[in-house]
């Protein structure tokens, strides 16, 4: 009996991490690309090491993520933005336009850039899986934490984790 609970378990924490639908995992390397935010400068994540980055994929029309991107201003931008930590809204497919009215809209002020295509999304997530999702990435690059949709617990988990990264 225990080894077919232990069985149920171990298959229960799989489906749950193929459910939330990353490709990567905690411990990876993030991977490089580059990314033009809405002003129209460009840079590579790899030009970002030796910050802390959150990468925050997002869409206007995700209810999810206007929900969670206010939070993320208060309790991210506005707290650690002159600590080394740089949080990026990575927009999912939309043209330049909306995504200016969006931030508008919303009332944030972190950097927001395209993803055309959704490819930096594809480099983290399985294309067809949910856009509400962060990933926090430590100064050498390491991804250190992966949320998916706004969850109280796993968003207060996240700042804790952002705090002990910054101290």
């Amino acid at each position: 009996m225990k080894i077919k609970i232990s069985i149920f378990f171990i298959l229960s924490a799989f489906l749950f991490a193929v459910d939330r639908g990353y490709i990567v995992e905690v411990g990876d390397m993030a991977p490089d690309f580059e990314m033009e935010f809405i002003d129209g400068q460009k840079t590579k994540l790899s030009e970002l090491r030796g910050q802390i980055v959150i990468l925050q994929f997002t869409a206007s029309w995700c209810s999810v993520c206007r929900l969670e991107m206010p939070h993320l201003e208060k309790d991210v931008w506005q707290k650690y933005k002159d600590q080394n930590v740089l949080l990026i809204g990575v927009d999912r497919d939309e043209p330049l336009e909306t995504v200016i009215a969006f931030q508008k809209k919303i009332g944030t002020t972190y950097p927001l850039a395209l993803d055309p295509g959704a490819n930096i999304f594809g480099l983290f997530a399985n294309k067809e899986a949910g856009v509400t999702r962060n990933v926090v990435i430590d100064k050498t690059g390491k991804i250190v934490f992966l949320t998916r949709l706004f969850e109280e617990e796993e968003y207060q988990e996240m700042l804790s984790v952002l705090k002990k990264l910054t101290i």
